[in-house]
């Protein structure tokens, strides 16, 4: 029997916080070395403050929307680049730049790793597009906060934290106005996906390791598990 897929979306300022970052890397791709012996792993990059600060100086020297859109992307390729490198061989150094690429380039045993695809599309709608294409039943979201929560924890002390939510609950937390925050939040594209596709989102601390991979390894984590069914 094939191992189970899993999708990791892995934010760009969790990969990438401008601090000690080789030594975090190293210990991430030690820690996906480890798992990837259990399930199979694909990991998506966001592109952090790295993404911002080139769409925001992009934006002063007057590009246009989609312009912005391609500088962040390749912000995402790059941070997929440093991630790669850190795998060694376990991961291709060629970063796919489509889905149909990256699944061509999918191989049992090895570790896919991209970043964003299109503009108009978010790196967490790109895992749960991957895992749709893949077959992956899970996406494990490595973000910012330690779950989903009714608003975001920190600007709003009483928020409430959710250790478990329906895909329809999550969708309407996406969609209303005071949600779990930007950060906190799943895409709302994403969220559709996973809806249709009945694939299941894991909500976790992407800094916290023993509880990432967790999640990625299927068992009892700390965070938010979304169920699609």
């Amino acid at each position: 029997m094939d191992r189970e897929l899993v999708v990791v979306s892995i934010g760009g300022s969790i990969l990438i916080p401008g601090k000690d970052d080789a030594e975090f890397i190293t210990k991430l791709a030690e820690m996906l070395r480890r798992v990837s012996s259990r399930v199979n792993v694909a990991v998506v990059c966001g592109g952090g403050k790295i993404a911002r600060y080139y769409t925001e100086t992009g934006r002063e020297l007057g590009g246009s929307e989609y312009d912005l859109d391609m500088l962040g992307i390749g912000a995402t390729r790059l941070n997929a680049g440093l991630l790669a490198l850190a795998l060694g061989d376990l991961s291709s150094k060629d970063i796919p730049t489509t889905i149909d690429a990256a699944a061509d380039a999918f191989s049992h045993g090895k570790i896919l790793v991209m970043g964003g695809t299109e503009p108009g599309h978010t790196t967490d709608a790109v895992a749960t597009m991957l895992a749709r294409e893949l077959g992956g039943r899970r996406v494990v979201n490595a973000t910012s906060v330690d779950a989903v929560y009714s608003d975001d924890p920190r600007k709003n002390p009483d928020a409430v934290r959710y250790d478990k939510l329906t895909i329809d609950e999550l969708e309407k937390l996406v969609y209303s106005d005071h949600g779990a925050g930007k950060s906190s939040v799943f895409d709302p594209l994403g969220v559709q996906i996973a809806k249709s596709e009945k694939i299941d989102i894991m909500m976790v601390d992407g800094r916290n390791l023993a509880e990432l991979e967790k999640a990625i390894a299927g068992e009892p984590f700390d965070g938010t598990f979304v169920n699609s069914q």
